[in-house]
């Protein structure tokens, strides 16, 4: 594929998540109208409102999971292809995300008691975060990818008590070892 194809492509997608989500009532800034860079504190209800938050980096290993798993699998297509397989399946996520049976999902199961879904612009920069992992792991050697990953886990879980292991066993099938430790940063 031709860059200029997957640059459209990926925009298209960037564009459909932002009117599917705008359709359903999703704020473009957050409740408070206000357009910020990023968001550090996650008990905020400005957490997944701004362009970044400490969650970012759950969506950056999504990049890399996504990039090591279409490698494993469809090798015979494309990296432009693969990047928009990626770019897909991470737009459907932030739709399935943003309704209301998975934020529901969140305030019951997990650390996230307040959750009120992302703004459009969290959304969007969410899949560009996505991205940016997939293009790293693309770029950099399997052995520094594997190292980003693992600090981003590691140092997720030491700043903020969670990251996307967590996030992903909490929601399947919480614990509560687990959500009261969490909680306990927050306590």
């Amino acid at each position: 594929m031709k860059a200029i194809k997957i640059l459209a492509g990926f925009l298209l997608l960037l564009a459909l998540v932002a009117a599917v989500e705008w359709s359903v009532g999703r704020s473009p800034l957050g409740p408070d109208g206000r357009f910020g860079f990023f968001e550090k504190d996650i008990w905020s209800s400005e957490c997944s409102q701004r362009v970044a938050d400490a969650y970012s980096f759950s969506h950056i290993a999504h990049g890399i999971i996504f990039f090591g798993f279409l490698w494993l699998v469809g090798r015979r297509f494309s990296i432009g292809a693969r990047f928009l397989i990626a770019t897909a399946i991470e737009a459907g996520w932030e739709l399935l995300e943003n309704s209301p049976i998975i934020i529901n999902r969140y305030r019951e199961a997990t650390m996230a008691l307040g959750y009120a879904g992302d703004s459009i612009l969290n959304s969007v920069s969410d899949i560009g975060m996505m991205a940016l992992g997939f293009l790293l792991a693309w770029r950099l050697p399997v052995w520094l990818t594997v190292a980003i990953l693992v600090a981003m886990e590691a140092g997720c879980a030491i700043w903020i008590r969670d990251n996307l292991t967590l996030n992903v066993i909490m929601l399947i099938h919480p614990i509560d070892a687990i959500k009261h430790w969490q909680m306990g940063a927050h306590g």
